[in-house]
């Protein structure tokens, strides 16, 4: 027996969500503070009765006849799927924020259809979402699974949304190291979508997770992909974008995000291409971080101390070692043709006798060499 709000919660509570979350809509904020209230059981009595205080109920009971908790559990069975509700250990807490963003479409969920062998909530306790537009180009392709691979091998989840494009990158990026990933779903966990993803839909299920609100069966349909963007956005740390259209659902996960208190990240891309207008626009907010590989995600969501990237290297340069003086004077003599120490001097602004000191220093160093005609660069 599961706990919510210091109550237990029974197979009765459960059903009750699962009847609800077949003939509601996922992110329904008024049917969410009714549950709060009354209860789910209490709902679903309420609605049975015709008395439920909701500005939807007659389209709540057009479904209501058809739903069936016991025939959906069956299904979600057929495919290894469980229905984890508020209470349970596999329940992520922080799928509580979502009552913060006070819109319509965004309330806490009902309950989780869950298909693989994960642990949500342990999962997502370390994890990042990676987005972009489904008509990716090469590069962001190579961005998006650069940083899934780079994530999982550093032991954090990777969430997206299954999709074409970035979506799928990232996903593949995690599985080509073993690493942990979970794609959250706009349809039912039974559902492959798109098609021509179906392998690795099916790959992600037998050893990451596949995630939904909808029950088993739902088809996708267009407005459930921006509802199930907040669920992505809540589940993780932090959202990055790595390539987006001005109008795209990639950016719809972000703001959830932003409003959600996360980290939002943009990966920038080449301002001649439409499919990065958007997170190029993106990366104007203030509060939007521009990052360019997995170091610099991790130096943001990461925990102190441990998740750090390394300083990028500095290529060393032999001239480093130079004092002033001598910096000065190489960089007066000419590459191709010689040069006297008189011009050397009156070019680099030195002394001729610090000239002649410097000269000899620089060709031990091998930076000069003298010719006939005077001295020039070493070839």
């Amino acid at each position: 027996m599961s706990v919510v709000d210091g109550r237990p919660v029974g197979e009765a509570d459960r059903e009750a969500r699962l009847l609800l979350s077949r003939v509601a809509e996922p992110g329904d904020v008024e049917l969410g503070k009714l549950v709060a209230e009354l209860g789910a059981g209490g709902a679903v009595g309420q609605l049975r009765a015709g008395s439920l205080r909701h500005r939807g109920v007659l389209n709540l009971r057009a479904r209501l006849d058809a739903a069936s908790p016991q025939r959906d559990l069956a299904a979600g069975r057929g495919v290894g799927a469980r229905f984890v509700i508020p209470g349970d250990g596999e329940w992520p807490a922080q799928l509580g924020d979502l009552v913060r963003l006070g819109r319509a479409d965004a309330g806490v969920p009902l309950g989780l259809w869950l298909r693989g062998p994960l642990d949500l909530r342990e999962a997502c306790r370390r994890s990042v979402a990676v987005v972009g537009a489904r008509a990716s180009s090469a590069y962001g392709e190579y961005v998006a699974s650069e940083l899934g691979l780079g994530l999982a091998e550093r032991g954090w989840t990777v969430v997206s949304g299954g999709a074409y494009g970035i979506d799928g990158a990232a996903h593949r990026g995690a599985l080509a190291v073993d690493g942990p990933t979970v794609a959250v779903l706009a349809c039912g966990v039974d559902v492959a979508y798109p098609r021509g993803h179906t392998a690795l839909i099916e790959r992600m299920a037998q050893t990451g997770l596949v995630v939904s609100e909808w029950p088993p069966g739902c088809a996708p349909m267009r407005y459930r992909f921006l509802v199930r963007n907040r669920v992505i956005a809540a589940l993780t740390a932090g959202t990055v974008v790595v390539e987006a259209a001005v109008r795209s659902g990639a950016l719809s996960t972000a703001n959830r995000a932003r409003e959600l208190d996360r980290h939002v990240m943009a990966v920038p891309g080449p301002v001649t291409s439409a499919m990065s207008a958007g997170t190029n626009q993106l990366l104007r907010q203030p509060d939007v971080m521009c990052v360019t590989g997995v170091g610099d995600v991790l130096d943001l969501v990461g925990a102190i101390g441990a998740d750090l990237a390394p300083a990028p290297a500095i290529p060393a340069d032999p001239r480093d070692a130079l004092d002033d003086m001598s910096r000065r004077v190489l960089e007066s003599v000419p590459a191709r043709r010689a040069a006297g120490p008189a011009s050397i001097a009156v070019t680099s602004g030195v002394a001729p006798h610090q000239v002649l000191r410097a000269l000899g220093g620089l060709a031990a160093r091998g930076f000069v060499e003298r010719v006939d005609s005077g001295w020039r660069l070493t070839r």
